[in-house]
């Protein structure tokens, strides 16, 4: 009986299978480690030695408590993750409890207003801000972000071989919401982000083609960027970049809003109008982000002019 009860899978050894079934959907197969982190901070030190068939929700309830109210987005992203885990060992044939994350949640109660949205610089300082920047592979990575109005996550993952002349194609896979689709982005580059691509020259490591490599392997933290804020007194954050890109076109601009919305992937219209209209107006957002580009660098301070898709 012994043996048998030290046979039986833990929590910890499950959440690792679960993870390599599930690494392919993520950037860089997850090797940045951020899926797995909210797990391993404040599930698996807890559980991870308990047999994963015997968990229950009071464990889960347990666990989750010290973060639940000071930590809530973790204590989600925990929760939603620890789930993955649970369904993984139904299917690999586990008698485990589907519902226990569940029941854990209504345990714990409401954690009350939890989305918030992340500070932006505002557009009418972003020049400033942008002017600020000189020519270390983190600065000229936030000056991309800017420039690209790409995600962060996207930006360090970057490939040499993603840029052909004056358009990046961004991989599906490095998309958010685009994971496990043939998706592909094109952005078209500015003149300005042509000019910064150039400047990371001198940072490339041989065979590895990265436009942003961290020092031994792989790619610059996903904190990097952040922290430069901060040491400079900001509480905004890289991803507040695509607010302050949005907020300019529909605040200094007559930029129609299929084609704004199109500059940061995001979808519009109705399944039906998609069905019909798969243009990702690449001409047109040209002309916008090199306005944009050239509104940051504070080498043109005239409004843009995009009529409205007929």
């Amino acid at each position: 009986k012994i043996e048998a009860l030290e046979a039986r899978p833990t929590l910890e050894k499950m959440t690792a299978e679960a993870f390599e079934a599930h690494k392919r959907t993520l950037v860089d197969d997850g090797n940045a480690g951020r899926w797995l982190s909210p797990l391993k901070l404040h599930i698996i030190p807890a559980l991870g030695s308990i047999p994963i068939e015997e968990i229950t929700q009071q464990h889960i309830q347990t666990a989750m408590k010290p973060i639940w109210l000071k930590k809530a987005e973790t204590a989600r992203k925990a929760l939603t993750r620890l789930k993955r885990v649970m369904q993984y060992a139904a299917a690999s044939g586990l008698d485990v409890d589907l519902q226990a994350t569940m029941k854990a949640k209504a345990l714990l109660g409401a954690q009350g207003d939890v989305q918030k949205h992340i500070a932006s610089v505002p557009w009418q300082e972003l020049p400033t801000f942008y002017k600020s920047l000189g020519a270390t592979m983190t600065e000229l990575a936030l000056k991309l972000t800017i420039l690209t109005a790409l995600r962060s996550g996207a930006i360090r993952h970057l490939r040499y071989e993603y840029i052909e002349n004056d358009i990046l194609t961004v991989p599906a896979e490095l998309m958010k919401g685009n994971r496990g689709k043939k998706t592909e982005f094109r952005v078209p580059l500015s003149k300005e982000a042509i000019e910064v691509i150039d400047q990371l020259k001198p940072f490339e490591r041989d065979g590895d083609g990265y436009l942003f490599p961290s020092v031994r392997k792989g790619v610059m933290s996903d904190a990097t960027m952040a922290r430069h804020m901060e040491r400079k007194g900001m509480s905004q954050r890289p991803h507040g970049f695509r607010s302050s890109f949005r907020m300019w076109c529909a605040e200094a601009t007559d930029t129609p809003r299929e084609i704004a919305e199109t500059a940061l992937s995001h979808v519009t219209g109705s399944k039906v109008e998609r069905a019909y209209n798969r243009s990702d107006y690449l001409e047109r957002r040209k002309v916008l982000m090199e306005r944009w580009a050239n509104y940051c660098s504070n080498t043109e301070r005239k409004v843009v002019q995009l009529h409205s898709a007929k």
